[in-house]
């Protein structure tokens, strides 16, 4: 199963996620959240990285113009993108797009089977809530194309086991504070994603 670490603000925890097996880092440049990274920044981490690992900035609601420009600056290789209020322009982007389904819903869900998705339980603010979907709403359903996020730990990974998501995607699980990640807890969580 892949895993990707979101929130990446600094070199080390960057370094320490690889370490830890991460598939792909993640970039927020939502700049509301206590892990927003400027574009600069996120970078200087990228150039020092080793071959191989994804680099995906995360953005909320935001144009396509801006999305192209940040991720040209900051080199990231996906957008994933919260687009609620229809702001982006998919067509317009110069960067492959995933899309990010906060589900509120189980209709949320089947409405969205035929692309590759990351899937989030809706709260009013954007991630890092640690709310989860319920798993229920998956049962009998092709997750082959799902990347789930919200609420996952090394402690419930295991209860993913039988849906076959193509990954998973972790922020706050992994931190000692906000925008500050944990080594170990990387490694448990990475270690408990490959034994699914």
């Amino acid at each position: 199963m892949r895993v990707k670490i979101c929130g990446i603000t600094n070199l080390e925890d960057a370094l320490n996620a690889i370490e830890a097996g991460a598939d792909a880092l993640g970039f927020v440049f939502y700049e509301k959240s206590p892990r927003y990274i400027t574009p600069n920044e996120a970078r200087k981490i990228v150039e020092t990285l080793p071959p191989f690992i994804q680099t995906v900035g995360l953005f909320v609601n935001e144009n396509s113009s801006t999305i192209n420009y940040i991720c040209k600056k900051a080199l990231m290789q996906l957008a994933q993108i919260i687009d609620d209020n229809s702001y982006t322009d998919f067509t317009l982007l110069e960067i492959k797009a995933l899309k990010v389904i906060r589900a509120e819903t189980k209709e949320d869900i089947l409405n969205s089977l035929d692309n590759y998705y990351l899937v989030d339980a809706f709260v009013e603010s954007f991630g890092g809530a640690g709310k989860r979907v319920a798993l229920e709403w998956f049962k009998d359903l092709d997750c082959s194309k799902f990347i789930l996020a919200g609420g996952l730990s090394e402690d419930n990974l295991l209860e993913l086991k039988g849906f076959n998501f193509y990954g998973v995607d972790v922020s706050s699980a992994v931190e000692i504070s906000k925008g500050k990640k944990d080594k170990q807890k990387m490694f448990n969580f990475v270690k408990a994603a490959n034994e699914i």
